[in-house]
């Protein structure tokens, strides 16, 4: 067995305060053999946290793997912000530290720069896929939810980004604070249809202000503090009705607030990320 080379970050930020932590394995770094993926699997418990992002470098890119209790996943945009802050906090360098990332079977850019005691980091998730639920998604996730088919209204999508989930719309703040989900029910209805979690915000201001909650209990985490890929499926959703910018409030209901930042361009390509603090 490796001794894991472990720094807990605490990534996307909302006023220097909150974020989610998350463990960031420098692989590189690690004493002895590579570690085993029941190992990687084990290193989030160990930490209390919900993910952890194991990093080493192949060739001119840095490879990204992700992981929670339960399983590997393809894609983790908090887990990414965060590999990013402690990679750039580490390079030390002048100006902003810019990377190649390899994750989930893909290469895309990602960057970070140091703002005082902190570290903004951004990513390109890549391309969202978008489509309306099928009726059956729609009447066993919403129920799961605690949501009548009118409280969801029309607008619930299903967003793909390294894996599909669902967005689902509320008119108020309060209404999100007040959701109680069946959480069973919910990954029943996940794994079903083969879906990551489900994503339920408010419906944005006119400056692109809002709040968001993530259901994941198909892949072991109950609510995730901060979840940028699923932010981003929703940029690129907003984006379809003009707004290009968004700043999602998580992590209230426990007690560790975060934000995440998303821009969607004209084309609908998407950039994402927060401030974290290695």
């Amino acid at each position: 067995m490796s001794t894991p080379n472990v720094t807990v970050v605490r990534a996307c930020l909302r006023g220097g305060e909150g974020g989610s932590p998350t463990a960031v394995v420098l692989e590189d770094h690690a004493d002895g053999a590579p570690l085993g993926d029941d190992e990687r699997r084990r290193i989030p418990v160990a930490h209390g946290v919900s993910h952890a992002v194991y990093v080493r470098h192949v060739g001119d890119a840095t490879e990204l793997r992700f992981f929670t209790a339960e399983e590997e996943l393809p894609a983790c945009g908090h887990g990414t912000v965060a590999a990013l802050a402690l990679l750039a906090a580490r390079h030390g360098g002048a100006g902003p530290y810019r990377a190649t990332l390899r994750a989930g079977g893909r290469l895309f850019a990602g960057r970070a720069e140091r703002v005082g005691e902190l570290i903004t980091a951004a990513f390109d998730p890549g391309p969202v896929d978008l489509r309306e639920p099928t009726a059956e998604e729609r009447a066993l996730v919403l129920p799961a939810l605690g949501l009548a088919p009118h409280e969801a209204g029309p607008d619930v999508r299903i967003a793909g980004v390294g894996r599909e989930r669902v967005l689902v719309p509320l008119p108020t703040r309060a209404a999100l604070a007040a959701l109680r989900p069946d959480l069973d029910r919910l990954r029943a209805a996940c794994d079903r249809f083969g879906l990551l979690g489900a994503y339920v915000h408010s419906e944005p201001s006119p400056e692109g202000a809002l709040a968001a909650r993530m259901f994941a209990p198909s892949i072991g985490v109950p609510e995730d503090l901060a979840n940028a890929n699923s932010t981003a499926c929703l940029a690129a959703h907003l984006a379809g009705r003009g707004t290009h910018r968004i700043a999602v409030d998580m992590g209230d209901a426990l007690g560790s607030p975060a934000t995440v930042t998303a821009t969607a361009g004209p084309d609908l390509r998407v950039e994402v990320g927060g401030f974290a603090r290695p």
